[in-house]
């Protein structure tokens, strides 16, 4: 394709220069008119132009199939992730009962083709009402963890459940009604801020939108922009900061109200006095809410009414942070490796 048409415009030039060559002859000699040159040449062109399209279309096809063959591979591939025949419905608690108990039972997960199972023998409860963290080194099955609840992927063995049902006997719709999470990258879409923070909740009112920034810690550096809340973003938020980003990410999850409410190292990009700040109004924001917040930074899970410790894939600690730092070498660990002696307590 890249030498097709400079040859075919090489011939059309070459053609016009011949045409003009030997026409220009005729019409000296008087035995052809300028008229009858000129549209000759138009001819010629149109001709020529044609044959070059066709050429083209001839290049495109075999491309356009092998593409098309691609595309159809990926309509064809079956999810593994399906919902049940007969869903479960969710029974209804009594009115004072908060809704959003996440129980994880003996729950083991390996990804597909992978030799060794990424979570092991893995128990747990996350209440309503408090806020459950999960810290650990790299690798050790955190966001693997968190990803099992909205079901992007099925335990291996052992059960999950929300309110008392096996995800599994609960359709997927039902399932994510519930939740409210903020991924690790955060993502935004083009167009307005008040837009991207509806895509939690498209009938969302314009006091909710700024309530959800405001506990998102996110109200001031809008309002300090020229346009607020209609600001136009450009894709994936590349014209904001990190942080900005990512206290976007929390209000739109905030304008849902869920239940359930997960992050996913979610505060990672914040300074300490934000992250702070935000916790505070998180807590008080979702107190009937089961909230699972996923940390590297110990200041950020300190305050936590539970902290799971991840070590391996296993559960190598579980409680308070006074208590873990009586109790749980892992969690020890990480914690003096982050904080000066002063902040320990």
């Amino acid at each position: 394709m890249s030498t097709l048409m400079p040859l075919l415009m090489l011939i059309i030039n070459l053609s016009t220069i011949a045409i003009l060559w030997f026409g220009g002859i005729r019409v000296n000699n008087g035995s052809l008119q300028i008229g009858s040159l000129m549209a000759f040449i138009q001819y010629v062109t149109q001709i020529m132009f044609s044959v070059m399209m066709v050429s083209a279309m001839l290049f495109m096809v075999p491309r356009a199939q092998a593409s098309a063959k691609r595309i159809q591979e990926v309509f064809d591939i079956q999810p593994r992730i399906g919902d049940p025949v007969s869903p479960n419905p969710t029974p209804l608690p009594p009115a004072s009962t908060p809704k959003g108990l996440v129980s994880f039972e003996r729950v083991h997960f390996r990804y597909p083709g992978a030799e060794k199972d990424v979570l092991e023998d893995l128990s747990f409860q996350a209440y309503p009402g408090e806020i459950t963290a999960i810290i650990g080194g790299t690798g050790a099955g955190k966001t693997t963890l968190l990803s099992l609840i909205p079901r992007f992927f099925d335990v291996t063995d052992g059960c999950i459940r929300v309110d008392g049902i096996d995800l599994r006997e609960m359709s997927q719709q039902t399932l994510r009604k519930k939740i409210g999470m903020v991924p690790q990258k955060a993502v935004l879409f083009s167009g307005t801020i008040a837009e991207n923070l509806r895509f939690g909740r498209e009938d969302a009112t314009d006091e909710e939108i700024r309530h959800a920034a405001n506990v998102a810690q996110a109200s001031a550096f809008i309002d300090s922009l020229e346009s607020g809340y209609e600001t136009i973003l450009a894709q994936g938020g590349a014209n904001l900061s990190g942080g900005q980003k990512q206290r976007l990410t929390i209000a739109r999850a905030l304008v849902r109200s869920p239940e359930i409410y997960l992050f996913d190292d979610s505060f990672s990009a914040l300074d300490f006095k934000t992250d702070l700040m935000l916790q505070r109004a998180l807590r008080t924001e979702a107190r009937h809410a089961t909230v699972i917040l996923v940390a590297q930074r110990v200041m950020s899970v300190k305050d936590a009414d539970r902290i799971l410790v991840l070590d391996e894939g296993r559960k190598v600690g579980e409680g308070t942070h006074r208590e873990l730092m009586e109790t749980c070498t892992v969690y020890q660990e990480i914690v003096h490796s982050q904080l000066a002696e002063g902040e320990i307590a």
